[in-house]
């Protein structure tokens, strides 16, 4: 545990009771007691075993409810556009955590964003995220969160399915390098 102006402090915590931690939320205040004295925390990282997913390391911030922190918050996206049913757009969740500013006992656990109002023309930016009360805004207000792209349709048009057909086929020996009257290759000609 590091922090709020003190020694950093070497601690143990249980995987049982870290996992109770790590399930609450990101940014979820924690009293730890240390030498009978409490001292509030927020889990900044944990690293994990890479076979087994086990915890190997956690670190622990003291924070103070006096101070403002800088936290990453996970965005959480609800509802479903029309244009998705209408049009078949597909929702590109672009940026999926954003950095607030706010005292410690303001900061969410996560900030949801209704996207059922999204059209394809006019997707969400960070700016656009109506923030808790206390709680500012770091990321770039132009970073965008969230849009709806339309599918590429990959099907040829009718006209240019044809004329790629027609390239395609093979020449006969009877057209074979003859030309007409005008210089076109007679298998052209012949198709017109």
């Amino acid at each position: 545990m590091y922090g709020g102006h003190k020694e950093p402090v070497s601690i143990t915590v249980s995987a049982k009771d870290l996992d109770k931690i790590v399930k609450a939320g990101k940014n979820t205040l924690i009293e730890i007691s240390l030498n009978g004295a409490a001292e509030l925390a927020l889990v900044k990282e944990i690293q994990y075993h890479a076979v087994t997913d086990n915890f190997i390391h956690a670190d622990f911030q003291r924070v103070s409810m006096k101070d403002k922190m800088d936290v990453v918050v996970p965005l959480k996206l609800e509802g479903t556009p029309a244009d998705v049913a209408n049009y078949g757009a597909i929702i590109e969740h672009i940026l999926r955590e954003i950095e607030v500013r706010a005292l410690v006992s303001a900061i969410p656990h996560e900030i949801v964003l209704d996207i059922t109002p999204m059209t394809i023309n006019k997707g969400i930016l960070a700016g656009d995220i109506k923030l808790p009360e206390g709680v500012e805004l770091i990321t770039d207000k132009e970073a965008p969160v969230v849009h709806l792209a339309i599918p590429k349709d990959d099907t040829p048009a009718p006209a240019a399915a044809a004329a790629d057909a027609a390239a395609a086929q093979p020449e006969s020996s009877s057209t074979k390098g003859k030309k007409d009257e005008e210089g076109n290759l007679a298998k052209d000609a012949a198709k017109k």
